[in-house]
């Protein structure tokens, strides 16, 4: 509202009700004029000294009025213990609780490094995604956002507000490197990397979330530097891997498969915060107290059970945990034709939410499905994402025999193709296929899902992988990146493809924005933590970056090329011998030579550091060039490291994708050969 104009001009959308504390005016005033500028409405209160019954009428009809209602939040208004705008926010949230739950209201924007555990916030928008926008610079995404939830379409569960950067309007590519380079080089050495999976249990996420971008990459938000405990928002659950209680303990793809399968239903329901699988499935097979598990995965609601299965007979026990004091809260018991397995999911779902007194307000969201057609088909779907989770060589090819098994079964089948597309993908980037193998076939598998189904984020989400890592077509890359995350917004693996892209291009904060919501919706996520270690390292805060890799270690101490990534770090703070420490901690078919080749030079240990040189160059020559060209160029030795890097080229290095920036690269920076070089590769100098 504007101090002297206090009544709502007509428009066909609605009005936005702009709340501040005073001292926010001028970051107010930008998000209004960038609203404006879109003929988008905003009621923005420029008068708050002013008072009077007259005035505090106006405000409160405007707020009982309008269509959105942004609180800006900040270091100010956590100051502020006493402020009008305070009485705005509890307007606003009283009205919230009337409006329907897939209907968008509260729009919490941060402009500052505020948390969102800052208990001077009130409890609901708290429960909400705050949108980032450093010093109120509106983006055209965040605007755009604004136009289509104010648009007459329904919103299907835009209540939840998000800070995911969206593709749209996003600047021109300013590629940065990572330092991850040759670690998907030596397939057979990777089946201990937990770290590098990327989960196929989000394949039917389709809860739109409509995202934007934070502009500014002056800086990361300081929310991804706490590690601790996520919050635990109450409408909020984790699924646990169900138990195979049947005779000959056969079961357990299809006791995990009913689990992910719930979890995916959950995830549909407009407010429930659903927990991703890699992150509920870390407590496989542990005893844990549920109340530990729950503060460890922020979900104020587990849910666990059991699976017996006979031939086509299956039994299937689920319940319902609160983890705040460990009662249960729900409990029931299927017996059931295997044939009939999605209703039971259906039904155990269902249960959950009238259990959680969720409301379910779009009616076509939800529905029981139909028994399934070719059970079969299903049946090698589930033993197909089984095998993938093994994470190594033989797992992926038993993944590709099923999946493709399930597809020749039922030809139609998304899910099936869905993950397919996935695991050709997984295969080239851990370098257990050659990438002109497993990216062509990633390639095929994504476009025949989107002839199965044109809605899918997976297929958009596998394209946008394909064109960052192996075409080097960063245009392509973005429109990927822009319908991966519109489809699947809180799909852990999108988010995390989307992550490495934005990290590749250089946007640090728009990388950083992904990885927190990624690790929102799955807190344990080791791969979140390894990308957040990058683009720290980018910012010069090593420190940061130290922590996010050895919290790794606490999640998964088996994951490779931890130890490396760290001593990369040390290598680059100026500690020598702390980082030679760490290299000799790397697996010895993992990262360890290439560690070394680096740290025994650093310390001016000539003969070990030519000697596992030497052994670099034997070992790796064939399939990891850029590993090699990396140690040249830390040496200074320029010429070798580009005609290394000449040969990652014709390999189609997986670590060229991410070039720009890596630190044991920077003696190249200058040298017009390497410039030349990143032009052929499509790359800004």
């Amino acid at each position: 509202m504007e101090g002297e104009s206090p009544k709502p001009t007509s428009t066909p959308r609605g009005a936005v009700f702009v709340s501040y504390a005073s001292q926010d005016a001028e970051a107010a005033l930008r998000i209004c004029e960038a609203l404006r500028a879109a003929d988008v409405e905003v009621w923005l209160d420029q008068s708050e000294l002013r008072g009077g019954d007259a005035w505090d009428q106006a405000i409160r009809k405007q707020i009982k009025a309008c269509a959105l209602f942004i609180p800006v939040i900040s270091a100010t208004a956590h100051s502020r213990v006493e402020g009008y705008f305070r009485l705005e926010w509890k307007l606003a949230v009283d009205r919230s609780h009337l409006i329907a739950p897939d209907q968008a209201f509260l729009l919490p924007v941060v402009i500052d490094d505020t948390p969102q555990t800052d208990e001077r916030i009130p409890d609901r928008f708290r429960e909400l995604q705050w949108s980032r926008l450093p010093g109120g610079q509106a983006t055209p995404a965040f605007v755009e956002r604004v136009r289509r939830l104010l648009s007459p379409e329904p919103t299907h569960g835009f209540t939840t507000s998000t800070t995911l950067p969206s593709a749209s309007g996003l600047s021109a590519p300013k590629p940065k490197r990572s330092t991850r380079t040759s670690w998907r080089s030596k397939p057979a050495l990777l089946v201990i990397s937990v770290l590098l999976a990327l989960g196929l249990a989000y394949f039917v996420v389709d809860k739109v979330w409509l995202p934007e971008r934070i502009a500014s990459s002056r800086g990361t938000t300081t929310a991804s530097a706490r590690y601790g405990s996520p919050a635990m928002p109450e409408k909020s659950i984790a699924v646990l891997p169900f138990v195979d209680l049947s005779e000959k303990h056969d079961q357990e793809y299809f006791a995990d498969g009913m689990a992910e399968e719930i979890l995916n239903l959950l995830v549909k329901v407009p407010d429930l915060k659903v927990i991703g699988r890699t992150s509920s499935f870390q407590f496989k097979g542990k005893t844990e107290d549920l109340r530990r598990i729950g503060a460890a995965l922020g979900a104020v609601y587990v849910v666990e059970g059991s699976v017996r299965r006979s031939g086509n007979h299956v039994r299937v026990t689920a319940q319902l945990v609160d983890t705040r004091d460990g009662m249960h809260r729900w409990s029931e018991t299927y017996d059931r034709e295997a044939s009939d397995v999605l209703q039971v999911q259906d039904e155990i779902s269902a249960s959950l939410v009238r259990a959680l007194q969720v409301e379910v307000a779009d009616s076509g969201r939800f529905q029981t499905r139909s028994a399934l057609t070719n059970r079969e088909a299903y049946d090698a779907y589930l033993r197909g994402i089984h095998a993938f989770e093994r994470r190594d060589p033989s797992g992926f090819e038993e993944a590709v025999a099923e999946l493709r098994r399930s597809l020749e079964l039922d030809q139609a089948y998304a899910p099936a193709a869905e993950a397919l597309a996935v695991v050709f993908r997984n295969q080239a980037y851990f370098g257990f296929v050659p990438p002109k193998v497993g990216y062509e076939q990633a390639r095929a598998a994504a476009a025949t899902v989107l002839k199965l189904n044109s809605q899918s984020g997976i297929a958009h989400a596998v394209l946008l992988a394909v064109h960052t890592e192996y075409d080097w077509d960063w245009a392509a890359a973005e429109r990927e990146l822009h319908s991966a995350v519109a489809l699947a917004p809180n799909n852990a693996t999108v988010l995390l493809y989307a992550a490495e892209e934005r990290l590749a291009v250089g946007e640090l904060t728009e990388a950083m924005q992904f990885l927190d919501s990624a690790g929102a919706v799955d807190p344990l996520y080791p791969e979140i933590f390894f990308d957040r270690s990058l683009v720290y390292l980018r910012l010069s805060r090593f420190e940061e970056a130290a922590k996010a890799l050895r919290r790794i270690t606490e999640i998964s101490p088996t994951a490779a090329w931890v130890h490396y990534n760290l001593g990369i770090v040390l290598l680059v703070e100026g500690r020598a011998d702390a980082a030679l420490e760490e290299m000799q901690k790397e697996g010895p078919a993992t990262g360890q030579l290439a560690g070394l080749a680096v740290a025994y030079y650093s310390l001016n240990r000539t003969k070990e550091a030519e000697e596992a040189l030497g052994r670099l160059e034997a070992q790796n020559s064939g399939d990891s060039a850029m590993a090699i060209a990396e140690a040249y160029a830390y040496r200074e030795r320029k010429g070798t490291a580009l005609q290394w890097l000449d040969k990652a080229y014709e390999q189609k290095d997986i670590g060229l994708y991410s070039i720009k920036g890596d630190p044991l690269l920077k003696n190249l920076e200058a040298d017009s050969r390497y410039k030349a070089f990143l032009r052929k590769m499509n790359l800004p100098e």
